[in-house]
């Protein structure tokens, strides 16, 4: 392979690309990264920013960005024990999809609705 082919064209079962796409795709990974990216914040900073996640989903999320080498997690030691996350250089290398992701939706976003009121009337 050339490494721009597929390891796993068919995403079968066993593929290690299946379980990395379903750790950085999902809704907080992005919404993470995506607030990380103006630097380290602490856990309650990032849970401020994004509204409706509980702390068990973000400390699980925050520990598959880091197994997965995206986010670092920093401990201080001076004083008060702190614990801050920061976006590692590889997380960085998904920021421009994600910002072409985001961007999308928002161009799209009326299409979307209009596709989604279309269906729930032939639903209903």
């Amino acid at each position: 392979m050339d490494g721009s082919e597929p390891r796993c064209p068919s995403f079968s079962v066993d593929c290690p690309s299946r379980l990395l796409i379903d750790q950085i795709a999902d809704k907080w990974s992005m919404m993470v990264l995506t607030v990380l990216d103006n630097g380290p914040m602490r856990f309650n900073e990032i849970k401020r920013h994004l509204e409706g996640v509980t702390q068990k989903a973000l400390t699980q999320c925050l520990r598959r960005l880091e197994r997965n080498g995206l986010v670092r997690r920093e401990v201080a030691t001076t004083g008060v024990l702190a614990v801050s996350y920061e976006i590692t250089p590889l997380g960085r290398t998904l920021q421009p999809p994600f910002r072409a992701l985001y961007a999308w939706t928002m161009a799209h976003l009326g299409e979307v609705e209009t596709a989604r009121d279309r269906f729930d009337a032939r639903s209903a």
